[in-house]
């Protein structure tokens, strides 16, 4: 369930009180994990996986009803914003307009207070490894139109001294707020993680592999990307051509100078892992295959299919991360075009990998002997119906074809005359039963929500990113049928289905 699809007033969910009440939900419903998508400042195309920093907040996460209880802000000046017109999608074009501008008059009367000046300042010294150069890079965007750092002047670009000491001097405001926007969501979240930690509710978060090209990481650091002498990419990612894209699927990111960053131990993923692993308890690392090899793109290209595969870290940047970080949680998304070396990293470092249903079901496969199908599961690993990629269980059902249905309705037991409503519960039962170490239901699937509230369609540009659930529908009836569903299959602690509070 992403932060950005929770209900609430000011055109996306966000660090507010309905983010406590799903919490609540959630407990009452006997669930022990909240999986999140990633949580950065979104850029091109609103994508969550294209951010201008892998280390800061969103601020549009910021809950605007909390400035306001802090004096920041009034509920006339909030209400008046123009925000979300539409309770169930985000807005984002508003959020850019106007909750950027709130949010820097609440930045205004922040600065007045000479104790939460210094509370800013305190825990910017905690995160001076990365802050600066984000806050820097963001007040200079905005300087320049919000242009791509690509496009800046060459001094800029390229982080001359000179330009560099000018611009912090120049900015110092858009710098402060800035960095007191990543103060305010640190403690908003922190709050939250807090509370649900309380409530036995652990945070899944996602650390994309890439980075965006026009990020605070790649003009903070280029020596660790496969940039030319301008700091331009000369090499981007993506994945080869397939059945669902004939030019295959062309990303853009930059991609990473791996042998720089294993002569620097794999420091900046380090930090990278800590930041994450500051904010969530458990850690999904997008695209895992990419560190077994990557495809590799030039520069440029109209699609994917001049690239071609190289020979990534392996399990180098794990053993390091072991070894640096050994009570982090990791889940590995091995998903994708997947090779046997891809297989024995993820077994090499032990992860518990990704098993989605709706991949399991294809009649050229051969019946029964899918690796996605619940029957041929280990335990260490994470069973899903769908993920943020896919459509709804219940879109999926209602868009396929009828040797592929055939093959759902056969492998389920299901009878001809059940409706596309009755094979999701069947399909959420069969990932619940499975020997899954873990099973993530995404929310629209125990909500019976059809392709209105698909998440994110794979290399569509515009409308993604924006589904939020009604106010109302995570209530008591929904929690006491999640609840049931967990007590028959096992994945309830004895003291939750006995109405116990747990220790």
């Amino acid at each position: 369930m992403p932060l950005f699809s929770l209900p609430g007033k000011y055109g996306i969910g966000c660090l507010s009180k309905e983010a406590y009440r799903f919490a609540d939900f959630l407990k009452k419903a006997g669930v022990q994990y909240w999986q999140m998508l990633p949580f950065g400042p979104t850029s091109y195309g609103d994508s969550p996986y294209q951010s201008y920093s892998t280390f800061a907040g969103n601020p549009y996460f910021i809950d605007l009803e909390e400035l306001i209880r802090l004096g920041l802000l009034t509920k006339e000046q909030c209400d008046a914003a123009g925000l979300g017109p539409d309770p169930e999608s985000v807005d984002y074009d508003g959020l850019e307009k106007n909750k950027t501008a709130l949010l820097k008059e609440a930045y205004e009367k922040a600065q007045r207070n000479t104790a939460v000046r210094r509370r800013t300042d305190d825990w910017a010294k905690t995160q001076a490894h990365w802050l600066p150069d984000y806050a820097l890079f963001m007040a200079l965007k905005e300087e320049n139109g919000g242009r791509s750092f690509q496009e800046w002047p060459d001094a800029l670009r390229m982080r001359e001294p000179g330009a560099m000491k000018a611009a912090a001097k120049r900015l110092a405001g858009p710098i402060g707020f800035y960095t007191w926007t990543q103060y305010e969501f640190d403690r908003e979240w922190q709050a939250l993680r807090g509370y649900c930690r309380k409530l036995g509710v652990k945070l899944i978060g996602d650390v994309p592999i890439y980075v965006a090209a026009d990020s605070a990481d790649v003009w903070g650091s280029p020596e660790l990307f496969q940039l030319d002498e301008r700091n331009l990419p000369t090499r981007v990612a993506g994945c080869p051509p397939d059945a669902f894209a004939a030019g295959g699927q062309l990303w853009g990111n930059p991609l990473y100078d791996w042998e720089e960053h294993e002569k620097q131990h794999f420091a900046w993923w380090m930090s990278r892992m800590r930041r994450v692993a500051d904010l969530v308890d458990v850690v999904r690392i997008d695209h895992f295959r990419g560190f077994a090899s990557y495809y590799s793109i030039p520069a440029g290209a109209k699609d994917a299919r001049v690239g071609h595969w190289v020979k990534g870290p392996g399990n180098k940047i794990f053993k390091v991360m072991k070894e640096e970080l050994p009570q982090l949680s990791v889940i590995a998304e091995d998903l994708g075009f997947i090779t046997k070396s891809v297989k024995d990293l993820v077994k090499r470092t032990g992860f518990p990998n990704m098993k989605v249903l709706q991949f399991a079901f294809d009649p050229e496969d051969g019946y029964g002997e899918s690796m996605y199908l619940p029957h041929n599961y280990g335990t260490n690993c994470v069973a899903y119906t769908g993920t943020h990629d896919n459509d709804t269980t219940l879109g999926w059902l209602s868009s396929l074809d009828e040797r592929t249905l055939a093959c759902v309705r056969r492998y389920l037991n299901a009878g001809e005359n059940e409706t596309a409503d009755q094979l999701t519960v069947r399909l959420r039962d069969a990932a619940l039963l499975s020997v899954a170490d873990l099973c993530v239901i995404p929310m629209q699937d125990w909500l019976l929500l059809g392709s209105e509230a698909r998440i994110n369609t794979p290399s569509v540009l515009g409308g993604n990113w924006k589904w939020r659930m009604k106010e109302g529908a995570a209530g008591s009836a929904l929690a006491q049928e999640i609840l049931v569903r967990m007590a028959e299959s096992g994945r309830v602690p004895c003291e939750w289905r006995e109405g116990k509070e747990k220790n």
